[in-house]
């Protein structure tokens, strides 16, 4: 049997944590996204059952790369805040508290059997596309957990993934099945239908359904490129009563910036984080510290937490080291 690794989108999913769990510490401080977010890992082990886990955050300025080429990504998107059961913080002590639970959790993480990642300017989107890419994770399941659509790029025979918002795991099949584009193309047809999630603006026109419409050959699993999408415009164009193909060529400039902000790969990571990323999974010492755990707990003001369902969860991953 394959070895199957985890690959975690963890702000997403610390988020989520942050936004549902109204838990309040016995210290009397807001604890959900730091208690949900340990919850979650815990079910998710359960479920996917994972010999290898890794957690991928973003690191500091991990969209400065992205922001030299727009400026404004990701820029319009509304704050996070805290489970709206949570009303007594001013606006500062509820982000004081967000960075603390963020911190701490990242603590956790530290003395459970897992590999964590984060580096100052890189998005935890390229970290996770890097591991998945790796040598020695070629022939392993690999599951990506993250509600984003950009991982529709990166699955393959080998690569889902599990969108717990959503429940829905996706593999290659479902995705040309969904919108009849091949993994190895979305990141394209995602260009020229842009992301306002992102403040990515796209071909005016054009979503998702009519790019597969319209240029039908993404479907294949051949990787096609810019100049390919802008020669079967301009071929296309004069035959055809079609507008799309003309928005296409006068937007071309937009469909090329997208296109770089939207793939996930390796250039976006540099040299010495890419180091740390192989030396880790070559077989790093993993910490199982449960007796910090439970301390950090006590301290934490979680006494009541069910260490034993955690300590029971996490054996599983450690014994397989």
């Amino acid at each position: 049997m394959s070895e199957r690794i985890m690959i975690v989108d963890q702000l997403n999913m610390f988020f989520r944590a942050y936004i549902v769990d109204p838990s309040i510490s016995s210290n009397g401080q807001p604890i959900g996204g730091l208690k949900g977010s340990l919850k979650i890992l815990q079910k998710l082990c359960r479920e996917v059952k994972p010999d290898k886990v890794f957690i991928c955050w973003d690191g500091p300025g991990g969209s400065a790369k992205r922001k030299l080429i727009k400026k404004d990504y990701k820029d319009g998107r509304k704050p996070i805040r805290l489970n709206r059961e949570i009303k007594n913080l001013s606006d500062g002590e509820e982000l004081e508290n967000k960075i603390w639970q963020q911190t701490r959790l990242v603590d956790y993480f530290n003395y459970l059997p897992i590999c964590q990642f984060m580096f100052p300017g890189v998005e935890a989107d390229d970290v996770i596309a890097y591991v998945t890419k790796l040598k020695k994770y070629k022939d392993c399941e690999k599951v990506i957990v993250s509600s984003d659509k950009d991982f529709f790029q990166l699955l393959d025979d080998k690569t889902v993934l599990f969108r717990p918002v959503q429940k829905e795991v996706m593999n290659k099949l479902g995705l040309i099945e969904k919108f009849d584009i091949h993994p190895n193309n979305f990141a394209i047809a995602r260009a020229i239908a842009g992301d306002k999630s992102d403040n990515l603006g796209g071909v005016p026109g054009l979503g998702l359904k009519t790019v597969s419409k319209r240029f039908p050959f993404l479907r294949e699993e051949r990787s096609y490129n810019i100049k390919d999408i802008l020669g079967y415009c301009k071929e296309s164009a004069p035959e055809s009563s079609v507008k799309a193909y003309d928005r296409v060529l006068e937007y071309n400039d937009v469909l090329n910036r997208n296109y770089k902000m939207m793939q996930l790969y390796s250039p976006m990571i540099d040299v010495d984080s890419k180091k740390v990323v192989r030396q880790t999974v070559e077989g790093a010492s993993l910490d199982f510290n449960k007796t910090q755990i439970k301390k950090m707990m006590i301290e934490d003001g979680m006494g009541e937490y069910n260490w034993f369902e955690l300590f029971s969860t996490m054996n599983r991953i450690s014994s397989t080291k």
